[in-house]
């Protein structure tokens, strides 16, 4: 879990996610969205990943991200269970 807390606090990352709750998209696709470079939308991208935040899918030479929403849900349970 200290990944998927790492992972969320991050605004670009926050950011990342709140695009992909529209629609799966391509690295390419994300990074259209920032004024940063490529590569560091890759990292972003990657900490997600590693998070189990959002997963992959090769599509041809593209890699496509989607959301994860599992873990979102399995963290919204542990913070619910907490207020008890």
């Amino acid at each position: 879990m200290n990944r998927l807390f790492k992972a969320l606090n991050d605004d670009t990352r926050r950011k990342i996610l709140e695009l992909l709750r529209k629609r799966d998209m391509t690295a390419g696709e994300i990074a259209d969205h920032f004024d940063m470079t490529k590569p560091s939308i890759s990292h972003h991208l990657d900490l997600l990943k590693q998070s189990d935040l959002v997963t992959t899918e090769k599509k041809g030479q593209f890699v496509v991200y989607s959301i994860n929403t599992t873990v979102i849900d399995d963290l919204l349970k542990w913070v619910l269970k907490m207020k008890k």
